[in-house]
Formats: C-alpha cells, sequence, structure tokens
C-alpha cells in the first residue's frame, strides 16, 4: 500500500511540475518579459511628480536600458520645446520692453518745452568753467 501512496505522489508532482512548466509542455508563442515596463502619460509635458515616481524594470545588468532611453529622448524633445518657448516670450518681451520706452521717451519728447537752439531770452550763457587749481606753496 505504501508504493501505491509513493508512485500516486510521484506522478502527481510530475503533473504539477509539467503545468508549471508551460501548461502540459506547450510554451507560449510571445515571449515572456520580466521586466516592468512603467508607461507614462502619453499628453501633455511631464510634471515633477511623474518624474520622481517613475520606476525602472531591473535586468541582469542595472536598470532596462530600452525604458531609459526612451524616457531620455522624451525629456530631450521637451526640454528643447521650452527653451524654444521661453527663447520666443524672452525675445517678445524684449521687443515689447523696447516699444514701451522708446513710446516713453517720444511722449517725454512732446511734453518737454523746445529748447532754444540760439540761446535764451536772458542773453548769452557763457559756459562753465571749472575752478581754479589750487597750488601747494612751501615755505622755504
Amino acid at each position: 500500500m505504501e508504493w501505491f501512496i509513493a508512485v500516486v505522489a510521484v506522478a502527481a508532482l510530475g503533473v504539477a511540475a509539467m503545468a508549471a512548466a508551460g501548461g502540459m509542455g506547450q510554451m507560449s508563442k510571445e515571449p515572456v518579459y520580466d521586466t516592468y515596463r512603467q508607461d507614462l502619460p502619453t499628453g501633455g509635458a511631464l510634471t515633477a511628480d511623474e518624474l520622481k515616481n517613475i520606476r525602472f524594470g531591473v535586468t541582469l545588468r542595472g536598470y532596462a536600458m530600452a525604458q531609459v532611453d526612451d524616457l531620455l529622448d522624451r525629456l530631450a524633445l521637451e526640454i528643447a520645446e521650452r527653451d524654444a518657448l521661453i527663447a520666443e516670450l524672452a525675445e517678445g518681451a524684449t521687443v515689447r520692453q523696447r516699444l514701451q520706452e522708446s513710446t516713453a521717451s517720444a511722449r517725454a519728447a512732446e511734453q518737454s518745452p523746445p529748447r532754444d537752439p540760439v540761446g535764451s531770452a536772458d542773453g548769452p550763457v557763457a559756459p562753465e568753467l571749472p575752478p581754479p587749481a589750487v597750488k601747494d606753496r612751501k615755505s622755504g
């Protein structure tokens, strides 16, 4: 009787091993990827919280390089787009600032009284001379 129980136990273990190996000896046609693939949001720019929460799958030699490369490519593109937008906005601000300055100087010129090119009505104005130089005298 003990032999019968041992044979049944070995047979059950063999069937269980075959089932675990691929469903009675059949393997799936699609490869099994054992690295975790985190899908990032596709719409819009990545936020700081999304970048802080990124986790890459770990492989034999470190992180899954394809996942890291995909993320770096996406970040490089987004940073280039942001830099272009910042440059465009800065250029627009510079043009707007120059326009405001020229408008302000034109208004100031309109409001100031005209200068008399010949001189004032009080008479000719003498040019301002520098103060005379003081010499030190040594008694000797």
